[in-house]
């Protein structure tokens, strides 16, 4: 789901904010708005990981006991 959100903020980017005609006006969401919610949704899945980024290693030089 998050590739298509970026599609769609990259396509939203390259658009005009609103279009108006004959049939009405159309406005997007803020730019801001739609990053802002790719990063939510890319934090949901980092959460959803296994491994969360941070690891812990003890390391011990041989000989030392």
């Amino acid at each position: 789901m998050s590739e298509d959100l970026k599609q769609a903020i990259t396509e939203n980017a390259q658009g005009p904010a609103k279009a108006s005609g004959d049939a009405g006006s159309v406005e997007q969401h803020k730019l801001t708005d739609q990053i802002e919610a790719d990063r939510y949704l890319a934090s949901k899945e980092a959460a959803k990981s296994k491994r969360r980024g941070l690891v812990f290693n003890k390391i011990v030089p041989p000989g030392a006991e």
